[in-house]
């Protein structure tokens, strides 16, 4: 059973800096594609960034590209999200979550799969960002 963990959620300034977490467990970790999702209240659940486990690869979402990077660490199951330059309008509930098993995918293929492929999330971690 696929288990998703998010850490490192908080409050910070505009203009500021945070990195979020998720460790995968359960299953084989490489040959999944992987995003990071985030929802504010009374909006849809948008994609922001995705990553391909097998291949490394990562497609950003166009509105936080140039602010926003995501990367892994296959050693430990592990992917990130690294926010600059936060903005208000970042401030969301931030989750992370994993297809069924894909092979070398890569991200431009995990960047295309829709929403209700990605089967296995995480609680989600809060971001705020204050003026």
């Amino acid at each position: 059973q696929v288990q998703l963990v998010e850490s490192g959620g908080g409050s910070v300034q505009a203009g500021g800096s945070l990195e979020i977490s998720c460790t995968f467990s359960g299953s084989v970790y490489r040959g999944h594609c992987m995003g990071w999702f985030r929802q504010a209240p009374g909006k849809e659940r948008e994609g922001v960034a995705i990553i391909a486990t097998g291949y490394g690869g990562t497609d950003i979402a166009d509105s936080v590209k140039g602010r926003f990077t995501a990367s892994q660490d296959t050693a430990n199951n592990t992917i990130y999200l690294q926010m600059g330059s936060l903005k208000p309008g970042d401030t969301a509930m931030y989750y992370c979550a994993a297809t069924l098993y894909v092979g070398a995918a890569t991200a431009s293929y995990c960047a295309s799969r829709p929403l209700k492929e990605y089967v296995h999330w995480g609680q989600g971690t809060q971001v705020t960002v204050s003026t």
